[in-house]
C-alpha cells in the first residue's frame, strides 16, 4: 500500500482526529505541518491552496485512490468508508438497527455543530481575539459547559468508556479531541466524572498518544515538496 499524506498543523484539534483514525486502521501515513496564514508554508499559501481550496487543514491525499479530501468530516468519513471494511469504528448500513445508525449520526453531528464550535469560538475570544470581549467569552464557555453536561449525561450510560454504549467508535475520537481541550479553554470539570474518566481512558490509548507524539514533530509541508 502507498503512504497516504496527511497535511496539518500542531495547534487545532482537527488534524489529530485524523491522524488518531490513521493509527487506529493502521494505515501508513505522512503527516506535514503547514503554519497559520499566507506565507509559503501557510494554510492559505500558494501550494495547499492548490490542495484545499479553503485553505484549511486537514486535508488527506490518498495516492492509492487518488482522492483528495479536506473538512476533517470528511476526511474521516472517507477513511472508515474505504478502510473501515469491518465496521470496528462505525456501524454498518446494512447489519446496523436503524437506532444505532441514528445514534451515531446525531452525535458526530452533535460535535460537528455544537461542541467542536463552541470550544473552538471560546479558545478564539479566551486566546487569541484581538481584543478583549468578556461577553463573548462568556457566553461561549456557558455554551461550550452545556455541551459538556450533555456529553457527561450520554457518557453515563457506558460508566464513561465511550459515547455510544457500544463501544469505542470514531465518535468517540471526534469528541475527544475537542474536549481534551478542556484545560486550555479554562473550563472547570467538577462534577463531570464520565467526562473525566472517558478523557483518561481514550488518553490512555496506545494510537492516541503516538498521534499527539508524532504529528507536531512532522516536517513542514514546504520542506516535502
Amino acid at each position: 500500500m502507498k503512504t497516504l499524506i496527511h497535511h496539518g498543523h500542531s495547534t487545532g484539534p482537527n488534524p489529530f482526529k485524523v491522524a488518531v483514525l490513521l493509527e487506529l486502521l493502521k494505515l501508513p501515513y505522512e503527516t506535514r505541518l503547514w503554519d497559520l496564514g499566507d506565507g509559503e508554508n501557510g494554510i492559505k499559501g500558494p501550494h495547499l491552496t492548490k490542495l484545499n481550496e479553503n485553505g484549511r487543514v486537514p486535508v488527506l491525499e490518498d495516492p492509492n485512490t487518488g482522492i483528495i479530501a479536506w473538512e476533517s468530516m470528511a476526511v474521516i468519513n472517507y477513511l472508515l468508508r474505504t478502510y473501515d471494511t469491518t465496521y470496528t469504528l462505525h456501524p454498518s448500513p446494512t447489519a446496523a438497527s436503524p437506532q444505532d445508525l441514528i445514534d451515531y449520526d446525531k452525535w458526530t453531528s452533535f460535535l460537528i455543530t455544537t461542541l467542536g464550535p463552541m470550544m473552538g469560538q471560546l479558545n478564539w475570544f479566551t486566546h487569541y481575539h484581538h481584543a478583549k470581549n468578556e461577553d463573548a467569552r462568556q457566553r461561549y464557555e456557558e455554551q461550550a459547559m452545556r455541551c459538556f453536561e450533555v456529553l457527561n449525561g450520554q457518557l453515563a450510560k457506558s460508566g464513561g468508556k465511550s459515547v455510544l454504549p457500544g463501544g469505542f467508535s470514531a465518535v468517540d475520537l471526534r469528541c475527544y479531541c475537542w474536549c481534551r481541550q478542556w484545560e486550555f479553554a479554562g473550563l472547570d470539570l467538577a462534577g463531570l466524572e464520565w467526562v473525566r474518566r472517558w478523557l483518561e481512558g481514550v488518553g490512555g490509548m496506545e494510537v492516541v498518544r503516538k498521534a499527539y507524539d508524532e504529528v507536531p514533530r512532522a516536517r513542514r509541508g514546504v520542506d516535502c515538496l
